[in-house]
């Protein structure tokens, strides 16, 4: 039986960014449906071609990428994957798309060569994307909740949940007690793809006297992890920041590893931002994990959440040798659900939580 070709919408008011994309993604498992050249286009395209998978530029004419991403998850909801610029109005733009329903990102860059760089992260999330029917029906799921919600055919968001959400299950797999909040030194979250809206759903829900610091390593280049924490800090009682070499951890207060860095913790409780070591990921959540085990001990709690890959198995996996508590997202709450689920198969999870219930888990055991 001959293999499904991957359904690809390139959107890009750049007729040299539509060529290299397409010379990229020219490959026998991908079939190019449309070439679009601004949002309005993108939006009748996805509609007559049904896309497995859009590339999005953000600033174009006649409708640009946000407004055009708005319209398609209105009327035909397709993952969509943001192709933007790597400045402060590329990231701040970039995180309103993944907030406004996008999955995930990648940074453009200025000529043929440089593009030619980034084909096997680009071919490497396409077909993860496309290959996750899960991706496209919790997008269809949400879809669903707003317009039951704009309808008022049910009366709370807890009966629209219930119905679009049956599958998930609430915190499971406690295999030990919680630890109590005197118990806990630090809290570090590894994150990647789908990491920005789902942290937002987090932290907007998280109380204000959180009585331990929080680490945050989220897969993302030099200026974007800037304006999330700017983001994340806006909508959260909790105070969220950047991390900066060598400032001193405080309880209530949140660290976004710098992209392109690595973050640890020092023997004196003190944030190193370093370059070190080379690994696939700057900033690394395994790096980041190990660092504070080696530190706190079994005062750490790790949350492994929404990524593609297994980036924070091997830190996690020191964090429960030394006795520290291990939470892990459930996967059907993921948008890609392979750093999660590594974690669970590595038999390393003491508790699995959906995301709509990690902010609770996390101020209860502030508690």
């Amino acid at each position: 039986m001959k293999e499904k070709k991957i359904k690809l919408l390139i959107v890009d008011d750049s007729v040299f960014m539509r060529q290299a994309l397409a010379k990229i993604f020219a490959q026998p498992d991908i079939e190019i449906v449309g070439l679009a050249r601004n949002g309005k286009e993108a939006v009748q395209l996805a509609a007559e071609y049904s896309p497995d998978v859009i590339t999005m530029d953000i600033e174009m004419p006649i409708m640009n990428g946000l407004e055009a991403l708005q319209e398609i998850m209105k009327t035909n909801p397709t993952p969509v994957l943001m192709v933007s610029t790597l400045t402060s109005e590329g990231a701040d733009a970039t995180l309103e798309a993944l907030s406004l329903g996008a999955v995930d990102f990648v940074t453009k860059k200025s000529n043929f060569t440089e593009m030619g760089s980034l084909k096997d992260e680009l071919l490497s999330k396409v077909r993860n994307i496309a290959n996750n029917s899960d991706v496209k029906n919790r997008l269809i799921r949400k879809r669903l909740l707003q317009k039951l919600q704009e309808s008022q055919k049910v009366s709370t968001h807890k009966d629209v949940s219930s119905l679009i959400e049956e599958q998930q299950h609430q915190a499971s797999i406690l295999q030990r007690q919680r630890p109590k909040k005197d118990e806990i030194d630090i809290l570090g979250i590894g994150i990647s793809t789908g990491g920005p809206a789902s942290l937002q759903e987090v932290f907007n829900k998280l109380r204000k006297d959180i009585p331990f610091p929080i680490l945050i390593v989220q897969h993302m280049p030099p200026l974007f992890t800037k304006s999330l924490a700017s983001r994340l800090d806006s909508l959260s009682a909790v105070n969220v920041k950047e991390a900066e070499n060598f400032e001193i951890l405080q309880n209530g207060w949140a660290y976004i590893a710098p992209g392109g860095m690595q973050m640890t913790i020092n023997k004196q409780g003190r944030i190193v931002i370093s370059s070190e070591p080379n690994t696939l990921f700057k900033p690394s959540a395994d790096v980041m994990f190990k660092s504070i085990a080696d530190t706190f001990g079994s005062h750490t709690v790790g949350i492994i959440m929404t990524g593609m890959g297994n980036d924070g198995t091997e830190g996690l996996r020191l964090v429960s040798e030394k006795g520290g508590y291990v939470i892990a997202q459930a996967p059907e709450s993921c948008v890609i659900s392979g750093m999660p689920s590594s974690v669970i198969n590595a038999k390393i999870a003491n508790e699995i939580v959906p995301l709509k219930d990690i902010a609770n888990v996390i101020n209860e055991l502030s508690e």
